[in-house]
C-alpha cells in the first residue's frame, strides 16, 4: 500500500529518529508508517479489551465444573449461530465505516449488561449468568479479532500482509499484555465482574483508531484500493459490499483454497480444545480456590504475550520471508506435536503453563499473521463473509468435535496422559495441511497478480 505524496510527511528512506528506527525493526515503506501505527493502536485495545475478560472465563468456566465445559462449547457454537448472521446482514447493508461500529458497540453494550446483571444477582443466579457468560466471551473474542484482521486485509494486500502483520501483531501483543496484567493484579482487589467496564471503554477506544484509518485509507488514495473516488465510483470505505447473508456458505463450498483454510482451522481448534481440558482438569486438580485460578490463566496470559511480543518484533516478518507462508503455517502443529508429547509424560501444572506459554505465544507471535496473509488474495465480499464464517463458526466446530471427542475419552476411563498423546497424529496431519496451503496460496496469488498490478497502475498518481 503506497500512499502518493506522503513520504514527506511520513519519513524518507534516510530519515531519523522514531520514522529510522522503526524503519530498522520492519520493512515498512515511506507512506505506510501511520497506516502501520493506525493499525498497531485499533488491535492494542482489541487484545485490552479482551484480555481483560478473558481470565475472569476461564475461571468462571472452572467454577461451573470442569464436567459441563462439553455443554458450554455445545452453547457457544449455537449462540455463534445465531450472531454470524446478524454480523453478515450488517455486512450486506452498511458500508465499512458502519458495519465496524455496530459490531463493536453491539458488544460493548453487552458488556455492560453483564456487569448489572452479576451486581444484581444473587450468588445462585450468579453461576448461571457465569455460564451464559463463558459461551459470550467465546462468542465475543472471535468477532471482535475476527473483523479486526478482515478490515486489514480489506486495507493491505499480500506482500505488505508479509512485512507488515506480524508487526500489526505488536500492538495486539501489548494490549494484551497490559489487559493481563491489569486483571492479574486488580482480579483479588476489585473482583472480576467490575473489570467488565474497563473491557467495553477498550472496545470504544478501539473503535476510534479504527476510523481514523478508515479515513486515512481514502483520504490517502491506497494503491490497490477497490474504489476509485475520482472516478465517481465509492471508496472502499463508503462502498457496501452487499450480497446475501448466507452467501459465505456457497463461498466456502465451492472454494478448494477456503476449504484447505477450513481443514487447518478445524485441526487448530481441536489441538486448541485438548489443550484447553487439559488445562481445566489439571488446575482444578491443582489450585483450591477462584482467585488463586484466576491469578494463574493471568500469569499464563502474561507470559503468552511476553512470547507473542519478542516474535512479532524480531522474528515473524523475517521468517515468513525466510521460509514461506507454508512452513510458518507448518511451526505451530510442529510445537504441538512436541507439547502434547511432554503433557503425556508429564501432565503437571508446569508443564502444562510451559506448552501453553510456547504455544500460544507461536499462534498469535507467528501462526495468525501467516494465516491472516491467506484472505488477502480472496475477493471483498469473501474477506468479509467467508472469513468471518470460518473464524467463528468452523472454529467453534472444531471446538465441538474437540470437547466431545475429549470428553468421550475420558468416559472411556483414559488418564491425562492418554489423552495428550491421542493428538499427536493429529498435529502430524495438521503440519501437512499448513505445507498445502502456502503451497496453494502462491497459486492463487499469481492468478490475480494482474487484477493487482492494474489496480495499483490506476491508483497510482
Amino acid at each position: 500500500m503506497s500512499f502518493p505524496g506522503s513520504s514527506a510527511a511520513l519519513g524518507s528512506p534516510g530519515s531519523g529518529g522514531a520514522v529510522g528506527f522503526l524503519r530498522r525493526v520492519v520493512d515498512v515503506r515511506p507512506g505506510e508508517v501511520r497506516a502501520l501505527f493506525l493499525a498497531c493502536a485499533y488491535f492494542f485495545f482489541v487484545l485490552m479489551a479482551y484480555y481483560i475478560i478473558r481470565p475472569v472465563r476461564d475461571e468462571m468456566g472452572v467454577a461451573g465444573g470442569v464436567e459441563n465445559l462439553a455443554w458450554l462449547f455445545t452453547g457457544t457454537l449455537a449462540l455463534t449461530l445465531l450472531v454470524h448472521p446478524i454480523f453478515t446482514w450488517a455486512v450486506a447493508r452498511y458500508p465499512r465505516r458502519r458495519f465496524i461500529p455496530l459490531t463493536y458497540r453491539f458488544f460493548a453494550v453487552q458488556l455492560l449488561l453483564f456487569f448489572l446483571l452479576f451486581r444484581i444477582l444473587p450468588e445462585g443466579g450468579q453461576v448461571w449468568v457465569g455460564r451464559v457468560f463463558f459461551n459470550w466471551t467465546s462468542v465475543f473474542n472471535l468477532f471482535v479479532v475476527s473483523v479486526f484482521w478482515a478490515f486489514m486485509a480489506d486495507v493491505f494486500r499480500l506482500e505488505q500482509g508479509k512485512r507488515l502483520f506480524g508487526f500489526i501483531g505488536v500492538g495486539g501483543t501489548v494490549g494484551a499484555i497490559l489487559g493481563s496484567a491489569v486483571t492479574a493484579s486488580l482480579a483479588r482487589a476489585l473482583g472480576p465482574v467490575n473489570l467488565l467496564v474497563l473491557s467495553a471503554l477498550g472496545l470504544e477506544l478501539a473503535l476510534r483508531f479504527a476510523g481514523a484509518l478508515g479515513r486515512w485509507t481514502v483520504a490517502a488514495a491506497p494503491v490497490g484500493s477497490t474504489g476509485d473516488a475520482a472516478k465517481g465510483a465509492p471508496s472502499d470505505e463508503e462502498a457496501i459490499i452487499g450480497g446475501r447473508v448466507w452467501a459465505a456458505l456457497g463461498e466456502v463450498a465451492r472454494s478448494p483454497y477456503l476449504l484447505g483454510i477450513v481443514l487447518y482451522m478445524l485441526l487448530f481448534t481441536f489441538t486448541s480444545t485438548a489443550l484447553y481440558f487439559q488445562q481445566a482438569n489439571i488446575v482444578a486438580q491443582t489450585f483450591g480456590n477462584s482467585g488463586e485460578r484466576t491469578a494463574f490463566f493471568a500469569r499464563i496470559d502474561l507470559w503468552v504475550n511476553v512470547l507473542t511480543l519478542v516474535t512479532q518484533v524480531f522474528l515473524t516478518g523475517r521468517i515468513i520471508r525466510w521460509v514461506g507462508v507454508g512452513w510458518a503455517l507448518a511451526i505451530l502443529p510442529l510445537v504441538t506435536l512436541v507439547g502434547f508429547g511432554w503433557l503425556s509424560l508429564a501432565p503437571t501444572a508446569g508443564a502444562l503453563m510451559a506448552v501453553q506459554v510456547v504455544r500460544r505465544g507461536w499462534n498469535y507471535g507467528l501462526m495468525k499473521p501467516a494465516m491472516e496473509t491467506l484472505f488477502t488474495v480472496l475477493e471483498r465480499e469473501e474477506k468479509y463473509k467467508a472469513k468471518n464464517l470460518i473464524d467463528t463458526f468452523v472454529y467453534r466446530a472444531g471446538d465441538q468435535i474437540g470437547a466431545w471427542s475429549y470428553t468421550g475419552l475420558m468416559g472411556l476411563g483414559l488418564g491425562l496422559g492418554a489423552l495428550a498423546l491421542v493428538n499427536v497424529p493429529v498435529a502430524a496431519v495438521w503440519v501437512g495441511v499448513g505445507l498445502a496451503m502456502g503451497v496453494a496460496q502462491e497459486r492463487k496469488a499469481g492468478k490475480i497478480a494482474p487484477r493487482v498490478e492494474l489496480a495499483a497502475a490506476e491508483g497510482s498518481p
